[in-house]
């Protein structure tokens, strides 16, 4: 659990996975995003696609920021073994960290054997890189979001994430049957799709539980740390 007294305005970058999403993304846009990425000092830096791995990569040489990127983003739709291939292509591009939206039907459906299969091929194919799973939980009852977590556990990834961003955000309620359901497992929280006011909302996350935000906005929410220090959202600073 992230201890935000603990934090300074650095490393709490690491807090933030960046990322740029739009549709019309461009090389420019990519290299831009992962300057702030460094200079805020974010976890990682997120693309939409596998096919920008490259830029990234280049771009984030000499940092400790990860290249990263969604897998069958944004809506998880695609066959397991598309999945998968998706998955190896980007780690041997470079990614060392890769989410991967859920097969939301096959979860609504009840096929559980589908999903798990589909999250251990995707486990095998990330080949140590660090695996996260988008429940996209706006498209989710609370019986189906607690059966994704339990097949996120079962499948032995490094982390469950509340949403792709590109629809609606999480709920507190949502988020905190997540982090419920997964409690006494070694799977970490991953929040994205924050909406207004942006920054009170990512650190209400954060002091619930969450272990990462992942955000278009980072560095408006990094900025505005001291600001919720002053109005005593977030805790002073202990050191």
């Amino acid at each position: 659990m992230v201890n935000l007294a603990k934090l300074d305005k650095w490393t709490l970058g690491k807090c933030f996975d960046h990322s740029v999403l739009p549709k019309n993304t461009t090389e420019r846009d990519i290299r831009s995003g992962c300057e702030e990425a460094v200079k805020y000092n974010c976890a990682s830096f997120y693309s939409a696609s596998p096919y920008w791995t490259p830029v990234v990569v280049a771009a984030l040489k000499g940092s400790d920021v990860l290249p990263a990127t969604g897998i069958d983003f944004p809506f998880g739709a695609n066959p397991g073994v598309i999945k998968a291939r998706e998955t190896e292509l980007a780690v041997k591009l470079g990614c060392k960290a890769v989410d991967v939206v859920i097969n939301v039907g096959a979860l609504k459906d009840k096929k559980h054997d589908v999903v798990l299969q589909e999250l251990k091929d995707f486990k095998a194919a990330a080949a140590g890189a660090i695996t996260k799973c988008i429940l996209d939980v706006n498209f989710l009852s609370d019986e189906e979001i607690t059966a994704g977590c339990k097949l996120i556990a079962e499948a032995g990834l490094d982390y469950a994430k509340t949403s792709t961003g590109q629809f609606e955000g999480p709920t507190m309620e949502q988020f905190l049957l997540m982090k419920h359901t997964l409690a006494g497992t070694n799977i970490k929280l991953k929040v994205a799709g924050v909406k207004f006011p942006r920054p009170q909302n990512a650190y209400a996350f954060l002091i619930a539980g969450a272990d990462l935000i992942g955000t278009r906005a980072a560095v408006a929410i990094i900025e505005a740390f001291d600001q919720m220090r002053e109005i005593g959202l977030v805790p002073k600073y202990e050191g």
